[in-house]
């Protein structure tokens, strides 16, 4: 992944944790350098992937289905 602020590449460690829309932050390595860095949490809203395309929002917002607009067939079952 990528940070946004930074512009550094960070290896994410729980691909879990990424996917799950409830949990805000990851815990990741800066692949800056030539040593290791210590880990620590990144928040996943700063994070996208390296080519700059931000994370899908079900990654994010745990409340994501609620504001999806209504189909035609889900309209119809909820008012009959």
């Amino acid at each position: 992944m990528k940070h946004n602020q930074t512009k550094d590449i960070i290896k994410i460690f729980t691909l879990d944790q990424l996917f799950n829309p409830c949990v805000g932050d990851v815990p990741g390595v800066d692949n800056f350098g030539e040593e290791m860095q210590d880990p620590k949490a990144y928040l996943k809203m700063e994070l996208a992937f390296p080519f700059g395309e931000a994370l899908p929002r079900c990654w994010l917002d745990s409340h994501y289905r609620e504001s999806l607009p209504k189909t035609t067939k889900e309209q119809n079952v909820i008012t009959h």
